[in-house]
């Protein structure tokens, strides 16, 4: 679906606009290239937790646990405001390796 895509909108993809000033030359949508060459890249990658679950491996589909573990660590940082780099990746590997 997303090579379709693709031969659909090639073209706008390839526009191009020259600055009146520099005459140099950029992409009209880069952002939406950028998005396209993300999901062609990763595409391989993209549902692997849908292929790789069974009754033995349960991967989530979301980050939220993530998300609540890194919570977890800036809470422990907040309290110990002010200190320098080298005790603040101490206290962030003690609690990792907790």
């Amino acid at each position: 679906m997303l090579e379709k895509w693709y031969q659909k909108w090639k073209i706008l993809l390839k526009e191009k606009t020259v600055n009146p000033i520099t005459y140099k030359w950029f992409y009209t949508h880069k952002r939406l290239r950028s998005a396209y060459r993300s999901l062609k890249t990763n595409l391989p990658y993209l549902f692997t937790y849908q292929e790789k679950q069974n009754k033995y491996l349960k991967i989530p589909n979301t980050t939220n646990l993530l998300d609540g573990f890194f919570s977890h660590l800036k809470d422990a940082l907040r309290v110990h405001r002010g200190l320098k780099i080298k005790r603040k990746i101490k206290i962030i590997e003690a609690i990792i390796w907790k």
